[in-house]
């Protein structure tokens, strides 16, 4: 048992006309203390949001979000509860896992044609958590992680396979 009391994820931020869905998989420290996603000053959301949507990490936050929602981007995370000791998905204690609820979401916008997992933390609890209450889920992929931690690959190589991930097919 532990002492790390639970961390909960933010509501979603969607439009009505939604047409890909962005999940990460739960809020690191830096996003939670500010109360917004992708907070930490290292990670790559905002600046390759900048780049695809004209979203970036200079306008105010709630520009950011508008200008998403007006690409048919939404925002929201696989779980809405989990103890986590630290900010690392890693340390995610899978017994912990309340998931949000996606099929909801989904059926209150069928216009969500696509899902973008940033990173594989996000689409492992996908399949687990949500997955099996779909019965037809739209097309998913699975994107690099935009974290600091997730160093390995450049920002460039980053940015081609999300322009790739979040184009939707004609």
């Amino acid at each position: 048992m532990s002492d790390t009391p639970p961390v909960r994820s933010f509501p979603p931020v969607i439009a009505d006309d939604a047409r890909v869905l962005v999940l990460g998989s739960m809020p690191g420290h830096a996003s939670l203390t500010a109360h917004r996603y992708y907070a930490h000053p290292r990670n790559l959301f905002w600046p390759i949001m900048g780049v695809l949507f004209e979203a970036g990490p200079a306008l105010d936050y709630d520009i950011r979000l508008r200008r998403l929602q007006a690409a048919g981007i939404a925002l929201w995370d696989v779980a809405g509860e989990c103890v986590r000791p630290g900010s690392l998905d890693a340390r995610i204690r899978a017994d912990t896992v309340v998931p949000n609820d996606i099929p909801g979401l989904l059926d209150a916008h069928p216009g969500i044609r696509r899902i973008c997992f940033n990173g594989a933390t996000a689409e492992a609890l996908f399949r687990r958590h949500v997955l099996p209450a779909i019965p037809t889920p739209p097309e998913h992929v699975r994107l690099p992680s935009t974290s600091p931690a997730h160093a390995a690959m450049s920002f460039d190589a980053k940015l081609e396979a999300w322009r790739s991930g979040t184009r939707l097919p004609p």
